[in-house]
């Protein structure tokens, strides 16, 4: 049995008609992004709830073994391309059990997005295109498609046209760029919706990029207050 996933919350008023969970990168946790959410400006759509949960402490092969925050192992190179799998699959039932519990809070699943970096942009089209439910939409930063041959059979009909916002540094030398094009193509072809978008930057988050994706969350949110 999966362990709840520990997580950091805060909201920008009462009552909030929205939810934003936000999975981070390798070897980061929860406090990462909390930045990145405090310089958005959501308020046209009420009040929101952010969620950021901490990926559980693990060994992580390519960094020699070394136990760090990690939503899966990472086992070898860009060149060998060996995905943990066993690890994927365990983080996708915790990062499901976490949007199911927001959903048992009230919070209805079409107004939960689901966002990560890195490590957590993985886990954020490895959970969110799985979901049973259809959520808001799916945010991707600086990532790629995990188990990229089987998303067609395992994705949920309830996903297949959900919003999505994908964005990469054309600089970044650890995802690399031609990684997160090939990853938007895939999507492309699975006939997902998105929203792309490249930025003159390497492994991080850009004042361009977060205005891009604010414009985003206001697009997807506004569309049904409360469905």
């Amino acid at each position: 049995m999966t362990t709840p996933l520990e997580t950091l919350e805060g909201q920008t008023g009462p009552n909030p008609s929205a939810c934003i969970v936000v999975l981070h990168g390798l070897g980061a946790d929860g406090n990462d992004f909390v930045p990145v959410a405090e310089a958005l400006d959501l308020s046209a759509v009420g009040a929101v709830r952010f969620v950021f949960p901490h990926a559980p402490v693990r060994p992580v092969t390519i960094n020699g073994g070394y136990r760090m925050r990690a939503w899966y192992d990472v086992l070898g190179t860009e060149i060998q391309r060996r995905e943990d799998d066993a690890g994927l699959r365990e983080s996708l039932v915790a990062v499901t059990a976490l949007l199911d519990r927001e959903v048992a809070r009230g919070m209805p699943a079409s107004r939960i997005v689901l966002m990560g970096f890195s490590q957590g942009c993985a886990m954020t089209l490895l959970a969110g295109l799985r979901y049973p439910q259809r959520l808001a939409a799916l945010v991707g930063l600086s990532g790629y498609l995990p188990l990229a041959a089987t998303t067609a059979a395992e994705r949920s009909a309830a996903n297949a046209g959900t919003p999505l916002f994908l964005a990469h540094g054309t600089h970044d030398p650890v995802v690399v760029f031609e990684r997160g094009v090939r990853s938007r193509d895939e999507l492309r072809a699975l006939g997902q919706p998105v929203e792309w978008h490249e930025y003159p930057i390497e492994h991080s988050v850009s004042p361009e990029e977060i205005a891009d994706l604010n414009d985003f969350l206001l697009k997807v949110l506004a569309k049904d207050q409360r469905s």
